[in-house]
């Protein structure tokens, strides 16, 4: 029993890692036998995840700090955990999120292959899910660095639980790659920072506060590349787009979520020990933001799979979170101390909103998935009719992603907007222009979220079954139901009622705050998120499921076909496709460089045979880009094959090398 002393906050959260433990270790036990996997690795998620929130909103309540350490004397290490408003702002959504994922999984989960798969699953499940508590809370950088390794490969045995489909082992071996490489430039700010700092405490990092320029630039630009690599920040997003769509789909809306949101979470604390940053550090943010938001909303909108759009709709939302994040950088240290508020209670909050509804979303389409056997929207059609509730709650996730209020989608973006336009507002000549070209920018990619989200649910939901397997579909089970039920519900919740939220990040805020630059009042003070608000939304939300319900109830019985081009018999394959919806702005609007590769095979003779027409959607930074970088270095490395001779005999004399050139530069270090 944990001792009195310890207090309620911090007791619920080492008892949330405890019960994550013996979620992840019982099914190992009994691999064979389905029901006790599935019961034991869904309680230890669903209990230690349930400790886990309610410890994080005794934090966020009461404030202050809560620190544990446990020192361990054989291995010269010390436990450091550290808990305080930052930290259980992020570990809330992480708690929420996965404790729905953990009453989700089992029902989808059951037409897997029972056996050790499925045990070892649901290990690495409760470990994803502790590490990255862990991550969350590390006050000490090797500790970090360990639970961040433990996170990334705990999820990349997740992502390839399909092992067989050598698509899955592809976007696994590339997931592990992205984030070693990002891991690697984590490692090299922590040696420093160590080095500088005289420990690897995040305590002794104070002296970081004193560095010169050039040095703070240095470890600003290792920590955007390390942790924007995880986050799927642009261009280091290619991962994302192919771990997303290969994970199951709980596994999924946890990645998505709330994992590379713990990289967020640790840009912005490691920001907190650099000193001020020049202004344009916010501007180059601000860039990579609005790039990662209009480049993963135009590759979403052009995207057949589900899964694989909604993947790069998380690159267009990371992308908002870190446009928020660069204009508070920008703001701050340019002295408009209103703007900075309103831009990071925007990003902080979108981090809850986009944990909600993006889970939501991958937590549909594993319904669909599970029902229709098939992820292409050119497979599905007229789900809303077989699966009333998953498509109800499809659309409204697909609504609060749109930022339509009166959901939380609305409320950060909201935020984001007022922060921009204060900005334009306050500056002067081209940077009024600028940040007015900002703002309509955003715009654009609000207008292509509705298209993208229009898109999926349009050509899954409605219309006509284009296959047999979808016609036979049927509703989720209730469990499945259930999570996707909380988690809407809390979309509406804080679209309707975001004052409380908003109270949690100016605590969240006052962390981050180190230089004083927020005004004390807030930035929610004098925005119009009142009970009139809640009423308002509340009547617009009714009126629409009213006008909804209304036009159920009238529309005709008879079923009238869509007009075949005067063929007596239309199927549904001559329904509109995924790529005929997003035909016009993809020719008109978008980039050549980002156009599908199409293959056809055309009809020709008297006598035609059948004519094929398939196309996809490649991503270009990593086609153009990073595909040709690692092949290079791939070639390069090769070379240094021919060092390795087999030879017990030369790998020992390569040993001795390397201890005599260590020792000689520590016997001449000053």
């Amino acid at each position: 029993m944990l001792p009195d002393t310890i207090p309620a906050g911090l007791s619920l959260f080492l008892l949330s890692l405890f019960l994550l433990t013996g979620g992840g270790i019982l099914p190992l036990l009994l691999p064979r036998r389905s029901a006790f996997v599935h019961a034991a690795g869904a309680a230890g998620g669903l209990i230690g995840s349930m400790c886990g929130a309610v410890a994080s909103l005794l934090v966020l309540r009461q404030g202050g700090e809560l620190v544990f350490s446990l020192p361990w004397a054989t291995a010269g290490i010390t436990l450091s955990l550290h808990l305080d408003s930052l930290a259980a702002f992020f570990l809330l959504p992480l708690f929420v999120v996965c404790l729905c994922a953990a009453v989700y999984a089992p029902s989808y989960l059951r037409a897997a292959t029972a056996g050790p798969r499925t045990a070892l699953h649901w290990f690495f499940f409760n470990i994803l899910i502790a590490s990255m508590a862990l991550v969350i809370t590390s006050a000490n950088g090797l500790q970090f660095l360990i639970a961040w390794e433990a996170m990334s490969l705990s999820s990349f045995f997740l992502v390839i639980f399909e092992y067989n489909e050598d698509r899955v082992r592809r976007a696994g071996w590339l997931y592990l790659l992205a984030t070693h490489i990002g891991t690697a430039f984590l490692f090299v700010f922590f040696l420093e920072a160590g080095r500088l700092g005289g420990s690897l405490d995040f305590s002794a990092f104070s002296a970081l506060g004193t560095l010169p320029p050039h040095t703070t630039l240095l470890f600003f630009f290792l920590i955007l590349i390390g942790f924007g690599a995880k986050a799927g920040l642009f261009p280091l997003h290619v991962w994302l787009p192919d771990a997303h769509p290969a994970a199951p789909s709980h596994v999924s809306a946890v990645m998505s979520g709330v994992m590379i949101k713990t990289a967020v979470y640790g840009f912005l604390r490691l920001l907190t020990f650099l000193p001020p940053l020049p202004p344009w550090c916010g501007i180059l943010v601000m860039g990579l933001g609005l790039a990662g938001a209009l480049f993963g909303i135009i590759m979403a909108v052009l995207q057949n799979d589900i899964k694989r759009s909604l993947a790069y709709s998380t690159v267009e939302n990371i992308g908002l979170i870190f446009l928020g994040i660069g204009l508070w950088l920008h703001a701050a240290n340019s002295g408009y101390g209103t703007v900075a508020a309103l831009a990071l209670t925007g990003a902080l909050l979108h981090v809850w909103n986009h944990a909600l509804f993006k889970g939501l979303l991958f937590f549909g389409a594993g319904s669909i998935l599970h029902a229709a056997g098939s992820r292409t929207l050119s497979h599905l059609g007229g789900l809303l009719a077989r699966m009333p509730v998953t498509g109800a709650l499809f659309i409204l996730a697909g609504a609060a992603v749109a930022a339509l209020p009166p959901l939380n989608g609305f409320i950060s973006e909201w935020f984001l907007y007022m922060g921009i336009f204060s900005m334009g507002q306050s500056a002067t000549g081209g940077n009024a222009i600028f940040f007015l070209l900002l703002a309509a920018l955003l715009g654009l990619v609000g207008g292509l979220v509705l298209l993208a989200l229009s898109r999926l649910a349009g050509l899954a939901l409605l219309g006509e079954p284009r296959r047999e397997r979808t016609a036979q579909s049927r509703e989720a089970a209730w469990p499945m139901l259930a999570a996707m039920t909380a988690l809407a519900g809390l979309c509406l919740s804080i679209g309707l009622f975001p004052s409380l939220p908003i109270q949690a990040t100016a605590k969240a805020m006052a962390v981050l705050d180190t230089t004083g630059s927020l005004p004390a009042q807030g930035s929610g003070a004098t925005l119009p998120f009142t009970g009139n608000w809640a009423m308002a939304g509340g009547l617009l939300l009714a009126l629409t499921i009213f006008t909804c319900l209304v036009r159920h109830r009238r529309r005709r019985a008879e079923k009238i076909p869509t007009w075949g081009c005067g063929f007596l018999r239309p199927t549904p394959r001559m329904t509109y496709m995924a790529g005929g919806y997003s035909q016009l702005a993809q020719e008109n609007f978008f980039c050549a460089c980002l156009h599908p590769k199409a293959e056809e095979s055309r009809a020709s003779g008297l006598f035609p045979a059948t004519a094929s027409f398939a196309q996809h959607s490649e991503d270009p930074i990593l086609r153009r880009g990073f595909v040709p970088l690692f092949s290079l270095l791939a070639e390069r490395a090769y070379l240094f094959r021919k060092l390795q001779a087999g030879q017990l005999n030369v790998y020992l004399f390569y040993i001795f090398i390397s201890t005599t050139l260590l020792l000689g530069w520590v016997m001449f270090q000053p």
